[in-house]
C-alpha cells in the first residue's frame, strides 16, 4: 500500500515554514525535523502532538548540522560524526515522543544528507547503523540502485522503505534533479497525477529525459510548504483513496 508521506515540523522559533495544521490530517507519514536544518524543542512537541492527535506514524528527519542552508548543502563530516549527529538527532526526537507516548518508527534523512546517502555507501552505511541500533527503518530513494541498496541493508540487519517523490523530477539514474535546475520540482495536478497514476498501476515513472524507471514505492512524498502545495496534498490524498477503494 503506498503511504502519502511529507517533511514536518520545519519552522524554527518566530520563524515559520510550513502549514503543518493544515497538511497532517492529509498524510499517513510525517517525517518531522530534529533541529540541526530546522525546529526546535516547542516545535517538535507541537508537531508530534499533530501527528498523535491525527494518529500519523511518526519518522526522524535528521539532517548536516546547517539552519542557514535549511540542509541543503553537503558538509565534509566523516563516518563517525555522522553517526554521532544522526544519533543524537533522532534520540533527541525519540525521547519528546516517549514523553507524548508516540513512537518513532523510521528514519529518512533531509536534504543534502539524503542525496549523499544515495550516492555514497558510507554514508548510507553510517545511517542504517544508527537505524539498526534504534531499531527503525530507514527511508530511501527509490531509484535504479534500489537491489544494491537492499542487499547492503540486508547485510546491515535493516528494513528498508522506498520513497517516490510526488513533486521531483528524476535523473535516469533514479535519483532527484537538482532544485538549482529548471522542472526540478513538477507544478499542476494533473502532472502530479498522471505521473502517480503510472506508478500504482505499472510501477513505473517517466525521468527527464522521457526514459522509464521502474521503482519500489513504499512511500510517496509531497511537499506542504505552501497554500498551492496544500491544494496538491489533498488532490492525492483523495486519488490514493479513491484507488485503495
Amino acid at each position: 500500500m503506498l503511504r502519502l508521506n511529507s517533511d514536518l515540523g520545519e519552522s524554527f522559533g518566530p520563524w515559520k515554514m510550513g502549514t503543518d495544521e493544515a497538511v497532517m490530517p492529509l498524510v499517513d507519514m510525517a517525517n518531522i525535523a530534529c533541529g540541526f536544518h530546522a525546529s526546535d524543542p516547542l516545535t517538535m512537541q507541537y508537531t508530534l502532538g499533530l501527528a498523535k492527535k491525527y494518529g500519523v506514524t511518526v519518522g526522524a528527519h535528521p539532517s548536516y548540522p546547517d539552519l542557514v542552508g535549511f540542509g541543503r548543502r553537503s558538509l565534509a563530516c566523516s563516518m563517525q560524526e555522522i553517526t554521532a549527529l544522526v544519533s543524537y538527532q533522532v534520540g533527541a526526537l525519540l525521547g519528546m515522543a516517549t514523553v507524548q507516548g508516540v513512537g518513532v518508527s523510521y528514519i529518512k534523512p533531509h536534504g543534502a544528507l539524503y542525496n549523499d546517502m544515495m550516492v555514497n555507501e558510507a554514508i548510507f552505511t553510517a545511517v542504517a547503523k544508527v537505524a539498526r541500533g534504534y531499531g527503525m527503518k530507514l527511508m530511501i530513494l527509490s531509484g535504479a540502485a534500489n537491489a544494491r541498496y537492499e542487499t547492503l541493508a540486508k547485510t546491515l540487519g535493516v528494513e528498508l522503505l522506498y520513497e517516490v517523490f510526488a513533486d521531483r523530477a528524476y535523473t535516469k539514474e533514479g535519483l532527484l534533479v537538482a532544485r538549482s535546475k529548471e522542472g526540478a520540482v513538477l507544478h499542476g495536478e494533473e502532472a502530479v497525477k498522471a505521473r502517480i497514476d503510472l506508478l500504482l498501476r505499472e510501477g513505473k515513472l517517466v525521468c527527464e529525459t522521457g526514459d522509464t524507471l521502474t521503482l519500489k514505492a513504499d512511500a510517496l512524498c509531497v511537499h506542504g510548504d505552501n497554500e498551492k502545495a496544500v491544494e496538491l496534498v489533498k488532490t492525492l490524498r483523495a486519488y490514493l483513496d479513491a484507488w485503495k477503494s
